[in-house]
């Protein structure tokens, strides 16, 4: 049976909240990713509601935001994820309750959240709109690295400090908005991070980061199809573990490749946006987010 809790508030979470947060995901059956919610905790702003028996926490939530503060400012965009509320306190309306914190906190600025199948329901009631689809994919490789060299010229190598200026206006033209917080936090969280490059110029770039259970790719930029399979195939190559990504599902092409490699699609999860028409950025060019808590 849920436990009642009387007049929750929320607080905003810190690294101290870390153990918390874990073991909150892992009530609800998603994988534990410690260092994931590292990242979450200090390039976002997390929130949460304790649990009234003073261990651990009834509910979180994470908003992240990108490019200009400023209440709907066309340069700003903010993504919400990680609303989880605790088994023993389900069916009490605290998702609801942190979400409406998350709304007063963005204060009419554009958001997105890839919706699961049990949020969507509320996403609905609050206002958001479905504008695409993600479609997460998982498996091994069966061949992993380019059969017979990088296609079309290109070429894929590790990324250096030196490609960060690059890589972040590359992303800023894909999401459309500066992402540069979390960008410039790739290097340190990442096992892998590589460039695509058509001679001197730079047209992608993807990492690899090691979750409890695969290697996650994301964020995932190209410039088109065949530079996005490049980079998967160079990350695919340099692990031994399963691989799992997220793929917006207008990439069709790519998404049969990634099936012919051996992913499978194991789940499918609504954009969900409001206070805006749609996602800014290029589509075209934006194959797979960080992670969907951050988009």
């Amino acid at each position: 049976m849920p436990t009642p809790l009387a007049e929750p508030s929320i607080r905003p979470l810190t690294l101290r909240d870390l153990a918390s947060c874990v073991a909150i995901t892992a009530d609800r059956g998603w994988p534990p990713d410690e260092h994931k919610w590292r990242l979450l905790l200090t390039a976002g702003n997390g929130y949460g509601i304790d649990d009234p028996s003073g261990t651990g926490l009834a509910g979180v939530v994470v908003l992240t935001r990108y490019g200009t503060p400023g209440a709907g400012h066309p340069g700003e965009l903010c993504a919400v994820g990680m609303l989880l509320v605790a088994a023993r306190h389900e069916r009490q309306g605290l998702g609801g309750l942190l979400m409406r914190h998350i709304l007063r906190e963005v204060d009419g600025a554009p958001l997105a959240l890839y919706a699961t199948r049990f949020g969507q329901p509320l996403y609905e009631r609050l206002g958001f709109t479905t504008v695409a689809q993600n479609l997460t994919v998982t498996g091994r490789l069966h061949a992993p690295g380019p059969p017979s060299g990088p296609a079309g010229g290109i070429t894929v190598r590790t990324a250096t400090a030196d490609d960060l200026p690059a890589l972040i206006r590359l992303d800023e033209s894909a999401f459309g908005v500066d992402r540069t917080l979390m960008i410039t936090r790739l290097p340190a969280f990442a096992e892998q991070l590589r460039i695509a490059l058509d001679g001197s110029e730079v047209i992608g770039y993807g990492a690899a980061w090691a979750a409890a259970s695969a290697d996650v790719i994301g964020p995932l930029v190209a410039r088109d199809t065949d530079t996005a399979k490049a980079l998967i195939a160079s990350l695919g190559a340099a692990t031994r573990r399963p691989l799992r990504t997220d793929i917006d599902a207008r990439h069709e092409d790519l998404l049969r490749w990634l099936k012919e490699q051996g992913l499978d699609t194991v789940l499918g999860s609504p954009v969900m946006v409001l206070n805006t028409a749609g996602l800014p950025g290029d589509p075209g060019r934006r194959f797979a987010p960080l992670s969907m808590a951050t988009c």
